[in-house]
């Protein structure tokens, strides 16, 4: 049998972590959310500790999408537009996948770790724990949230959006390094977004969640119910983003900061007025190559919103 070459062992490494463009600038923002939201109330950001958590924000985070893939082998394998995931799996193999997600945890802690030291904040590291359990939590048998509807989408946007806000933001903001209620507002609507949008992007798998048996959103609900809820959910975070913004920078910059996401919303929608159950629903390829670029120009955005609204 043929030996995979360093550059498929390379780009199977990317695709079993997700890290197709334009998805690794959203990464990036997920990963330093907190700092944008920290840093106008900073005199100078500590370089050493603001480098060491967002290296632990990304490794978790990579380390949940790796557990996704290899928990997802059976649903994605049954999926025509999703199965290039299972065939880079097995190209590298469970076990050696495995290996990489066990170390990609174990740095993101190491990182964290170094982050609560170099800041005297145990909370950095609770954060990160935290984090760690739910992203384990939403992929592993017994518990594997992903499983048991909404719950588990908004376990997931609080292990990718809520929390990696606050240990980020826990690590390099004055004073005591605790968030006060604008801020907050925007980290808990960050994460109720991205489990509204988790939701929402089960529904072009529901065939072959179904027949793997995965109880997701869309196969508890239905559809169109679950096409509902999600929207629903989208909204709650938007609105609660848009307070915070608004009470940290004024209306006109909340009105921006969501700007890009509130289409997303619209795009989402737009099933709930069709007039055939099936009509307008978005494919895996559409969220991948247009879905995907609209979202990512919103975290952007949402990241860039509060060093704009800052500068002088």
């Amino acid at each position: 049998m043929p030996q995979p070459t360093d550059s498929r062992i390379l780009h199977d490494f990317l695709v079993i972590h997700r890290w197709q463009w334009p998805l690794p600038v959203a990464y990036l923002c997920y990963a330093g959310w907190g700092i944008a939201y920290a840093a106008p109330g900073l005199d100078h950001i500590p370089l050493l500790a603001t480098v060491a958590v967002i290296l632990a924000n990304l490794f978790l985070f990579a380390s949940g999408l790796a557990l996704n893939t290899i928990a997802d082998i059976d649903t994605d394998s049954r999926h025509g537009d999703k199965n290039y995931l299972t065939k880079a799996v097995f190209r590298v193999g469970v076990v050696r996948t495995r290996r990489w997600v066990t170390g990609e945890i174990a740095a993101g802690l190491a990182c964290a770790v170094s982050s609560a030291f170099l800041t005297g904040r145990p909370l950095v590291f609770v954060y990160a724990v935290t984090t760690a359990i739910l992203h384990w939590s939403y992929n592993v048998e017994p518990v594997r949230l992903k499983h048991r509807g909404f719950p588990g989408a908004i376990a997931f946007g609080a292990c990718s959006a809520a929390l990696p806000c606050l240990t980020a933001f826990t690590a390099v903001a004055a004073g005591a390094g605790l968030p006060g209620l604008p801020v907050l507002l925007v980290f808990l609507g960050l994460g109720v977004l991205s489990g509204g949008r988790t939701a929402w992007w089960s529904v072009p798998d529901a065939e072959a969640d179904a027949a793997a048996g995965a109880a997701t959103p869309t196969v508890r609900h239905g559809t169109r119910r679950a096409v509902g809820l999600s929207c629903l959910i989208m909204l709650a975070g938007l609105v609660l983003i848009a307070s915070g913004l608004r009470a940290l920078s004024g209306p006109l910059w909340a009105i921006a900061g969501i700007a890009p996401h509130l289409l997303v919303l619209a795009f989402a929608a737009r099933p709930l007025l069709a007039t055939e159950h099936g009509d307008l629903l978005p494919s895996s390829a559409w969220l991948r190559t247009r879905g995907l670029p609209l979202v990512t120009l919103g975290e952007v955005v949402l990241l860039g919103v509060p060093l704009a609204a800052a500068a002088p």
